[in-house]
């Protein structure tokens, strides 16, 4: 049965958080580096795939998928790196957040490695046009770039991706195993389509709009 008030199991103090845990090991408590090296580059640019995390100063929090090709991310140097921003649904929650607090976190993804990358830093919305034209794909230049200044970055251990066994083949589901999105749309929110053609709608913006 779920309980109507957890306040007191709930852990409010670092002091109560830490007790329950062992002591930080050698090896995690010196991992994190200030600045990129030959191997963080590497993974980098093996990377399709990457997750950011951004919130205003007032919260809330939010994180937002971004993938391309592998090596989309720019290393400037080992201390800016650059994302840009694609063509997206135009909420533009990671950029207003970014303006509001500049703190980020991100996480990177290579397809077939456990290990996964963590970049914690701060950001800033670049508009530059020559730094902007490196990205160009299909005649298309991305409006904005996201300019990271990275203070904190290190190698994530493979647990978390043994655990969920991410890149084995029986976890692997059946796409008709969940309704397509526009289906979902379409029970979520009152629009004025079918599900057919809400779906239509979203696979056309994939195929036409997706730089």
């Amino acid at each position: 049965m779920i309980r109507d008030d957890y306040s007191d199991p709930l852990i409010t103090e670092e002091e109560d958080l830490r007790a329950k845990y062992g002591k930080v090991s050698e090896l995690a408590a010196k991992k994190c580096l200030s600045q990129l090296d030959m191997h963080t580059r590497k993974f980098i640019k093996l990377s399709p795939f990457l997750c950011i995390s951004s919130s205003r100063s007032t919260g809330p929090a939010d994180i937002s998928p971004r993938g391309d090709a592998p090596g989309f991310v720019a290393v400037i140097d080992d201390k800016h790196i650059v994302i840009p921003d694609r063509t997206g649904n135009n909420r533009l929650d990671t950029a207003s957040n970014i303006l509001s607090n500049p703190h980020i976190g991100l996480i990177f993804i290579v397809p077939g490695l456990n290990e996964t990358l963590r970049i914690n830093g701060r950001a800033r919305i670049c508009a530059d046009a020559d730094l902007l034209t490196r990205f160009e794909v299909r005649g298309k230049v991305p409006k904005i770039g996201i300019l990271v200044e990275i203070d904190e970055v290190m190698f994530q251990c493979a647990k978390a991706l043994v655990r969920s066994h991410l890149w084995h083949e029986d976890y692997k589901v059946d796409r008709d195993v969940m309704p397509t999105l526009g289906e979902i749309l379409k029970d979520q929110i009152k629009i004025d389509k079918t599900a057919e053609e809400a779906e239509r709608a979203i696979q056309e913006s994939i195929n036409k709009r997706l730089y």
